[in-house]
């Protein structure tokens, strides 16, 4: 029967979020299609990994298990993957659309001659033609585009993560293990782990980030921006910001939602002063329920709010933040 595989990415010995957000619409693309559901992973030690991708869906996973692939390095992993595809030949295999797969995905592409379709935000199959649909924004954002490849396989996708829900089966679901044997003898060792480090900053992870209040051209400048990060430190919620403040330098890079920034999943979204382009929305549409400042009653961003407030944010925003203060005293 026809697989379609999920890398299962793992760093410190953990499956990531962005393999489980996978793995979920993997369970619906395995639906429509009749393929089944496989992860791919590869570790030095698979002894607690394996039951939570089972959790997750799949029912087989190809499990190398080799001191070398303990984190990972592009050649070791793609060797082993490519391998596997030559061996197997999967229909569809899906990457997260990390530092990792964006690494990955592409020179497992050169090597087994396969497309890929990079940063997906939207998933489907097509039951008639028996293709993967891989939708993606294109043209810097102004358009979506959906991408078919009918002639090479395995159909090959990184999506971002926070595009789709996680939603795990069971505690105690059943799956069969594939032991693969990693051949890494033909590959130089070209790099080694010397030290990991690991960024710290007391702002909130927007990838991981329950609220969001996010700023747009709308604020106005660069000091206006304390009006957002008030209202954020008052609900905990993290900053984010469109595309144009950060261009303008209002605000850091990492703060930036959108398709050249984070994609995003909380359960609300405060969108202040931003319009909606589509780069935008690409990347915080999946919220649970966005709430739109904006004194332009046509703003885009109206189109995907469940909560839209017309007005001056200058003005709303600083009352909602005291309001909000006060009922806590």
């Amino acid at each position: 029967m026809s697989e379609i595989w999920i890398f299962a990415e793992q760093r410190d010995g953990v499956i990531t979020k962005a393999t489980l957000e996978l793995l979920s619409e993997g369970q619906i693309l395995a639906d429509k299609s009749g393929y089944t559901l496989c992860a791919v992973l590869l570790s030095a030690d698979d002894s607690d990994l394996l039951q939570l991708l089972y959790n997750y869906g799949a029912k087989k996973v190809y499990s190398a298990v080799d001191p070398k692939l303990s984190y990972y390095q592009n050649d070791y992993y793609a060797k082993v993957i490519a391998d596997l595809v030559k061996e197997n030949k999967p229909e569809i295999i899906l990457y997260g659309a990390t530092s990792v797969g964006r690494s990955l995905a592409p020179t497992v592409a050169v090597m087994v001659d396969a497309g890929l379709t990079a940063d997906c935000t939207e998933l489907d199959f097509d039951t008639e033609e028996m293709l993967l649909t891989q939708t993606r924004p294109a043209f810097g954002g102004n358009i979506m585009a959906t991408i078919l490849c009918p002639n090479h396989r395995p159909q090959m996708s990184t999506v971002r993560p926070n595009v789709f829900k996680k939603t795990e089966i069971g505690t105690k679901e059943k799956g069969e293990k594939i032991a693969v044997k990693a051949d890494l003898s033909s590959i130089k060792d070209r790099m080694r782990m010397i030290e990991e480090t690991h960024e710290e900053s007391d702002a909130i992870d927007l990838s991981e980030a329950e609220i969001i209040v996010s700023g747009g051209r709308g604020v106005g400048s660069k000091e206006n921006f304390a009006i957002i990060d008030a209202l954020a430190k008052e609900i905990g919620a993290g900053v984010g910001a469109s595309r144009a403040t950060v261009d303008a330098e209002w605000i850091a890079h990492f703060h930036q939602v959108g398709q050249t920034g984070k994609t995003v999943c909380p359960k609300i979204y405060i969108a202040c002063g931003i319009s909606g382009a589509i780069q935008h929305l690409a990347g915080m549409q999946s919220s649970d329920l966005v709430i739109a400042v904006n004194k332009d009653p046509e703003a885009p961003i109206f189109g995907v709010a469940d909560i839209g407030v017309v007005g001056d944010l200058h003005a709303i925003v600083p009352e909602l933040t005291k309001q909000i203060k006060a009922s806590k005293s």
